[in-house]
């Protein structure tokens, strides 16, 4: 297991501990109290605290043995997917407490996640596949308004969108430019992809595949040479290696 996918585990098991530690709390402060209801509630708390640890530390668990394996679970998929929807915000809180940087644990969490989905075998078609592409991708002086149309782009050469282009129409994907979440969602919507190739930085990245979590996403970072939003670049190979990730081999000299 790579050491970013060990990050966002370990803060896993650790949102686990908290939230034990949190239920043994609750349990100190009854059990110190005499009243029959305050017993009656005890019980109930304390069979709902070790039912919902169970069930996450079995998704832990599942999320940890599908990446040692290297080899999907299918039985484990739909547990490992909920547990790691349901503790990503503790894990991001957890990670603050502890003084790791927001980065680290979203880099990975991607990580994690794209490891997850990479097993799953999916072998779509290309025409399933929705490549989202921030418009930071595109020249900051560039006229041409490719957010309503990718094909607007006149392949001058000065950003990364007409290799993308290219890499689509190989592929035969669905390429779209979003400005933001709203256009993101607006594109999956119309298009119902049964796979996305979402190009971002780790926070959008991250809220973009937490969000879509019954849709397998593939996040690929963006460069960011000269700051955030302004001017950005992807590393091509890895965009090319998320759509072989996912698009059956068949299809890709269909």
């Amino acid at each position: 297991m790579g050491t970013k996918k060990r990050i966002y585990v370990g803060l896993l098991a650790a949102s686990l501990l908290f939230i034990l530690l949190l239920a043994a709390a609750v349990y100190y402060l009854i059990i110190n109290r005499d009243l029959i209801l305050n017993q009656v509630l005890l019980i109930g708390i304390t069979a709902i605290a070790i039912f919902l640890f169970i069930i996450l530390l079995g998704g832990i668990i599942a999320i940890v043995f599908i990446i040692i394996r290297s080899k999907p679970i299918p039985a484990l998929e739909n547990l490992s997917q909920k547990v790691n929807d349901f503790l990503f915000p503790v894990a991001l809180f957890t990670g603050k407490l502890i003084g790791i940087s927001r980065e680290k644990i979203l880099q990975s969490y991607i990580a994690v996640n794209n490891c997850l989905i990479g097993l799953k075998n999916l072998n779509l078609k290309g025409n399933q596949v929705l490549i989202l592409v921030p418009h930071c991708l595109q020249n900051s002086d560039c006229p041409h308004k490719i957010t309503v149309n990718v094909d607007n782009c006149k392949d001058c050469g000065k950003c990364d969108i007409t290799s993308l282009k290219k890499l689509a129409e190989k592929y035969n994907a669905v390429l779209k430019v979003a400005t933001g979440g709203t256009l993101a969602r607006k594109y999956v919507s119309e298009n119902r992809p049964q796979g996305v190739i979402a190009i971002a930085c780790e926070r959008d990245l991250s809220l973009g595949i937490h969000e879509m979590g019954h849709l397998p996403v593939l996040g690929v970072l963006n460069c960011r040479p000269n700051g955030p939003c302004f001017n950005t670049q992807v590393d091509l190979n890895q965009v090319e290696k998320a759509l072989k990730c996912i698009i059956k081999e068949d299809d890709l000299y269909a």
